[in-house]
């Protein structure tokens, strides 16, 4: 299962030179390193964005781990839905 020159990190060219761009580890210290690098983003898109990689990551995570992110994941929504909620609630009494 080969991956072509198109699939290739420049970081091999740049940061990692000599090793393989071939090996799975070398590829996913790749991957670390250009997640590590991205310029955070000050907008609804991108915060969406962020809260979905770190949703990516929790559900990537095993043990202990996976179990303390995936229950603040379900924190973040349970807030995110009482804060609208209350929102909804506001504009209701108030408007109607």
């Amino acid at each position: 299962m080969g991956h072509g020159p198109q699939d290739r990190s420049p970081r091999f060219d740049d940061d990692l030179v000599g090793l393989d761009p071939d090996d799975p580890e070398a590829r996913a210290f790749a991957a670390h390193l250009d997640r590590m690098q991205r310029v955070p983003s000050c907008t609804v898109e991108g915060y969406i964005r962020d809260v979905g990689h770190f949703a990516e990551e929790a559900s990537r995570a095993r043990g202990s781990r996976g179990m303390a992110g995936k229950a603040f994941v379900a924190l973040l929504l349970l807030i995110a839905f009482w804060v609208i909620g209350n929102a909804l609630y506001f504009v209701v009494t108030t408007w109607l």
